[in-house]
């Protein structure tokens, strides 16, 4: 028999045994392979589309053709040469052939089934919970109202636009969205505050000390705050402004997400003497206002939705359940990942600079705000040359990833940023699950030298899987933790899809891919609604499906798998 004619039956009978499905113990065999390779910590942004098989046939399942060339090749003529044995040997390898061949032709379809998903839901575009408006690029034109936050940078007040008041009696009149249904929410009502219909903008005041008082100058040191500004923000000619001596443009901005603040309007003015200003940040003020005051005449005003509270102010009031919690994170993982698609990392990311409201079933609606330290970039490396202590790590010292932590500055190094957010996320999680920080002075794990075997116990009612994905995220080396998207597809998988996985033994991307299908059009129909009427479920799934990845999704079928036979091991122990 010759090698060709040996792979030609070996494939064929692959093929027939694959497609009678007598070989269910194959599905064993690969979530071993899966649990093994993800026992020694999976690299996420390495993974390739071989990634549930062993290396030593990752070669084979790209290049068949190759495969029978070389087999056609005179050693192996030779070493075929007419011992029954050896023939048996090909004979068998040509039925593993045939068997990946069928599943290379399964990941194409699957991943042209995600592409025709994510192709529907990104022409879907999130809509902005404030209405389009033409005026409001100065200061005269808004009514201030109460401080409802203060920083280290910036003061934030109440308030409403002159150009278009919101009457109490006529809800209609009001820039902001209010849906019907979304008029009583099942928030608690101290944290609902009850000017927010009188005043629906926010208005960040910056504070400049050094940045000068001219525009071009303001724009130019404070360019990191426009980042989630919206595409007329600026007034036309303020778009374009000198930068180093040459014409050009402010750096990029990242398009609209449920899950990141959006800035309506951007613009400089005199700094104003707001109420509580000589008590509350005298220093900050020009000398015109206070005589020992070290501000500049202008600065950056930046306008926004105005939101209920923040979300370290609502876990102060008010505990999550088990599914809202879930919901809380996935909405921080979501956030983060789009901001790593469009080059940003935040690098501040806190509990203070997470805005809540509540959407029409009472659920939490997070948005990720405070661009003051981020770093933006024109691609999505996220990576920043380090050559001098000079260069800024970003902010919040306590919730810095290990790996930015502990990098020390010289040549050629640099930081990476692609997974220091989502560590970040990790770390929030025990605030949103009713713990303490446990990178916070009360508990003293410090991110540059901690133990992932230091990190305290999440209550036994957080979801295992939610619990194997915290712990995920904090893991010390990046290379064996999930980016940001895998994450998010874990819990997505999680709340949604464990009917899809329910079976690890015959868990298959056909399987997952009928499922896709399935959610997409349920999601379709119930439109902004989710699967049980909830406007943040619906908007979450909608961004899950929005970007569909074929390995982004198969890496998070073998983490949660190898995270519950992990979790079933030990119960067994015990």
């Amino acid at each position: 028999m010759s090698v060709k004619h040996a792979i030609s039956r070996g494939l064929e009978l692959g093929r027939s045994v694959f497609q009678l499905g007598l070989l269910k113990s194959g599905g064993r065999l690969a979530a071993k392979l899966r649990a093994d390779r993800f026992r020694a910590g999976p690299s996420v942004r390495t993974a390739q589309p071989q990634a549930f098989l062993p290396s030593r046939y990752r070669y084979y399942r790209t290049s068949l053709k190759g495969l029978a060339a070389q087999l056609q090749s005179a050693g192996f003529r030779r070493f075929a040469g007419g011992s029954p044995r050896n023939r048996a040997v090909f004979l068998a390898f040509g039925l593993g052939v045939g068997l990946i061949e069928q599943q290379l032709e399964d990941d194409r379809k699957s991943a042209s089934t995600c592409q025709e998903i994510q192709a529907v839901f990104r022409k879907k575009k999130f809509q902005a919970p404030l209405k389009p408006f033409t005026s409001g690029f100065k200061l005269e034109d808004y009514i201030l109202g109460n401080q409802i936050g203060k920083g280290s940078n910036a003061a934030v007040y109440e308030a409403a636009a002159q150009f278009a008041p919101p009457k109490q009696s006529a809800r209609k009149c009001s820039l902001v969205q209010i849906k019907e249904d979304e008029v009583e929410t099942e928030a608690p009502r101290s944290l609902t505050c009850c000017s927010l219909r009188n005043f629906p903008f926010a208005i960040k005041m910056m504070w400049n000390f050094g940045a000068g008082s001219s525009s071009e100058a303001i724009l130019k040191s404070m360019s990191q705050e426009l980042v989630p500004a919206g595409p007329h923000a600026l007034k036309q000619e303020k778009e374009e402004i000198t930068l180093d001596g040459h014409f050009g443009v402010l750096p990029k901005r990242v398009s609209a997400h449920p899950n990141v603040i959006r800035v309506y309007r951007a613009f400089t003015a005199d700094v104003p003497l707001l109420p509580g200003a000589q008590e509350e940040y005298p220093d900050v003020l020009p000398p015109r206002l206070n005589p020992a005051g070290l501000g500049n005449n202008r600065t950056l005003f930046l306008v926004m939705k105005n939101y209920p509270c923040t979300l370290r102010q609502y876990l102060e009031m008010s505990t999550p359940s088990r599914r809202q919690g879930t919901l809380m994170v996935l909405q921080l993982l979501e956030g983060v990942d789009h901001l790593c698609r469009e080059g940003v990392a935040h690098r501040d990311l806190k509990s203070d600079n997470v805005l809540l409201e509540f959407d029409s079933d009472g659920c939490p609606r997070l948005v990720i705000s405070d661009f003051g330290c981020c770093l933006a970039q024109s691609d999505s490396s996220l990576q920043l040359p380090f050559n001098s202590i000079w260069v800024s790590k970003g902010g919040n010292a306590s919730l810095m990833a290990p790996e930015v932590a502990t990098a020390v500055p010289g040549c050629g190094v640099m930081l990476d940023y692609s997974k220091a957010d989502a560590w970040a996320v990790g770390a929030i999680s025990y605030e949103i699950f009713g713990q303490q920080n446990p990178f916070y002075r009360a508990v003293g794990l410090e991110s540059r030298n901690y133990q992932e075997k230091q990190l305290p116990p999440l209550p036994s009612t957080v979801p295992a899987d939610v619990q194997f994905v915290i712990r995920l995220l904090l893991r010390r080396n990046p290379n064996k933790r999930p980016t940001a998207r895998v994450a998010a597809n874990m819990l997505h998988l999680s709340l949604w899809g464990r009917k899809a996985l329910a079976n690890q033994d015959s868990v298959g991307m056909r399987k997952l891919a009928d499922w896709l299908l399935c959610q997409s059009a349920v999601v379709l129909l119930k439109g902004c609604q989710g699967p049980s009427g909830n406007r943040v479920e619906a908007e979450l799934q909608r961004s899950f499906l929005a970007n569909l990845e074929l390995e982004d999704l198969r890496t998070a079928v073998g983490f949660l798998l190898y995270g519950r036979e992990q979790s079933q091991a030990c119960v067994l122990s015990l």
